[in-house]
């Protein structure tokens, strides 16, 4: 995302008479409605000399209408080319839509894009916005003096952001030498110079590993969020980020919205009635056997656990119920059953189910 194009001016006495929203709809600090957008498809040389005059069309969004509350850490799911990157972009105020209607803080994409680059701030992973030469100090005060700070404030603001993102320690050390994590800490202090009423972040932890990653997501949701006071969107294909962190979730398909709910919500609609049992090597083949004859479910043999016993999965639709039964089933005919789970899906399973499901609806 090319940040350059955005305006990081302070905010001027004219962009505050601006009409803000009304009590009913205050709640409501992004708001996304009917919004379409469409880019021409590349073409070769060849075809553009034998049809010079024709067009061709690849619709990015579709109709997407999203709202999202103040306070808010609100997700977009979907697979490569879903269209979260394009509908980012239009937040940002990088794209114009070309049908529909997009309002950030009240202020409206296509009559005020101004006063949305001073409330909304765009967060990319590895974007070279940040001079790695320069300590982490030393980029801030750099784009402290973009964003119009007054002298007597920057130092005051820096320091503050600073130990938000826990970097105070660090603010001297040149910013090139700085983990994965602490890139990402200075990119979100750099944002939160500009006290943004909303934070855009395109999947923020995905260069870091897993440890860094759970503390990030944590640094998110109790600072970003709950001490800033900040309204963040995050693109993510992490499950962990997804239905840990976020407190709602829309689900895009080819520029189409196919689902939007509460991440637990989300989840449970697309849950698998999938069960795991684990049974004794000798009986495998009569537990098998039993479950499909009286049982009425197939199951069948997965992968080995130790040496002495076998791992069976099978759909079971009437779920905890229906595992109970079949438990008592297969201990009533001396079938010893080690372990009987619920098998929980993964990131990919529910987008896969919900996509499914947009596409049959």
């Amino acid at each position: 995302m090319n940040t350059e194009t955005i305006d990081l001016g302070h905010r001027t006495p004219q962009a505050e008479e601006v009409v803000r929203p009304t009590r009913a709809t205050r709640d409501v600090v992004v708001r996304i409605e009917q919004v379409e957008k469409r880019f021409p498809v590349r073409r070769s040389w060849k075809d553009l000399v034998r049809h010079p005059l024709r067009r061709e069309w690849h619709e990015v969004l579709r109709s997407v209408s999203i709202d999202v509350h103040r306070g808010e850490f609100f997700g977009l799911l979907g697979p490569n080319g879903a269209g979260k990157t394009t509908l980012f972009k239009a937040l940002a105020t990088l794209v114009a839509p070309d049908a529909g209607r997009i309002e950030v803080a009240g202020y409206d994409l296509r009559t005020d894009a101004r006063s949305i680059r001073r409330v909304l701030c765009p967060v990319i992973a590895d974007e070279r916005s940040l001079n790695w030469r320069l300590s982490a100090r030393e980029n801030l005060r750099v784009f402290a003096g973009l964003y119009r700070l007054e002298a007597r404030e920057r130092t005051h603001e820096i320091g503050r952001v600073l130990e938000v993102v826990g970097l105070e320690e660090a603010a001297e050390r040149p910013a090139g030498q700085f983990s994965s994590g602490m890139k990402q800490r200075l990119l979100i202090a750099r944002a939160l110079l500009a006290r943004p009423e909303v934070l855009l972040l395109d999947e923020p932890t995905r260069s870091l590993d897993p440890v860094s990653a759970r503390d990030f997501r944590r640094f998110l949701r109790d600072e970003v969020v709950g001490q800033q006071g900040c309204t963040v969107l995050l693109a993510t294909h992490s499950a962990d980020e997804a239905f840990g962190l976020c407190d709602r979730l829309a689900v895009l398909d080819r520029g189409r919205l196919v689902a939007q709910g509460t991440a637990a919500d989300l989840a449970s609609k697309a849950r698998q009635s999938r069960y795991r049992i684990v049974v004794p090597r000798v009986q495998e083949h009569h537990a098998v056997q039993l479950l499909q004859a009286e049982g009425g479910v197939a199951f069948s043999r997965r992968n080995d656990v130790g040496s002495e016993w076998r791992s069976l999965e099978g759909n079971l639709p009437a779920g905890t119920e229906q595992a109970g039964q079949i438990t008592r089933l297969l201990v009533g005919r001396g079938i010893d059953v080690g372990e009987v789970r619920r098998i929980d899906p993964s990131l990919a399973d529910i987008l896969e189910r919900l996509v499914a499901e947009g596409a049959a609806a």
